[in-house]
């Protein structure tokens, strides 16, 4: 198993094992642990410097929220991103962000058109390095923005359900520096739609938003069950 750079982030108001389960968890939401990669229990153990047990009830905890697969004789791996588990999560959450941008068309502010404007910027810069982490974090930031201006707190809760699950799904597509030229387009167009107040404009810019990064995901996935 190859040297991760994942590690353990110390919180005095958890207790150890739920830290270990939230490290384990980001390194795999974040792609530093893959898809099909073995969790070996003795090796996450040393390189954490936790005992076994944290790390045991971790794996348990991640195959429950299905981001880790027991296999009788192999043991725990990192869960397949399958075509299923993403068309599922982007079904939802593309009328989630339709539905955001329509009523952020109603109800987004003057203040809250100039951060979003703002936060496209930042993601155009981000984008324009290599680091994923930060690319991703520029984009959760733009959307939460949306989301935020659509003045209905039961929507944001259901975004925000899906986050974790959307945060993975992110990073694959991402990688691919050839769509970061067509997240900065949709992200331009998605905020001046908002901006202008035109609601099938932005409901549309933002449906395509998720469709093409459905495609772009699923491509990914039969890319790599051809290795």
């Amino acid at each position: 198993m190859e040297e991760k750079e994942f590690q353990i982030e110390v919180d005095d108001l958890l207790p150890l094992r739920d830290v270990v389960f939230y490290t384990l968890r980001r390194a795999i939401l974040t792609g530093q642990l893959k898809p099909g990669e073995r969790l070996m229990e003795v090796h996450l153990a040393e390189k954490l410097g936790v005992s076994r047990t944290p790390i045991r009830e971790a794996i348990r905890k991640l195959e429950l929220e299905g981001l880790v697969t027991i296999i009788p004789r192999r043991g725990a791996e990192v869960a397949e991103i399958t075509e299923k588990s993403l068309n599922d999560v982007l079904e939802v959450r593309r009328a989630l962000d339709a539905l955001g941008a329509e009523l952020a068309c109603e109800r987004i502010t003057g203040e809250e058109i100039r951060e979003l404007k703002k936060a496209c910027e930042d993601f155009e810069k981000a984008a324009a390095g290599n680091d994923a982490d930060a690319i991703a974090k520029a984009d959760v930031a733009f959307h939460d923005i949306i989301i935020r201006a659509a003045g209905n707190q039961r929507l944001e809760q259901l975004v925000n359900n899906l986050a974790e699950q959307m945060y993975r799904y992110r990073f694959v597509y991402i990688k691919e520096e050839e769509q970061r030229g067509v997240l900065l387009a949709e992200h331009r167009e998605i905020c001046d739609s908002i901006a202008a107040r035109d609601v099938v404009r932005a409901r549309n810019a933002a449906k395509q938003h998720i469709d093409n990064q459905q495609k772009a995901v699923i491509r990914q996935i039969r890319l790599e069950k051809r290795k």
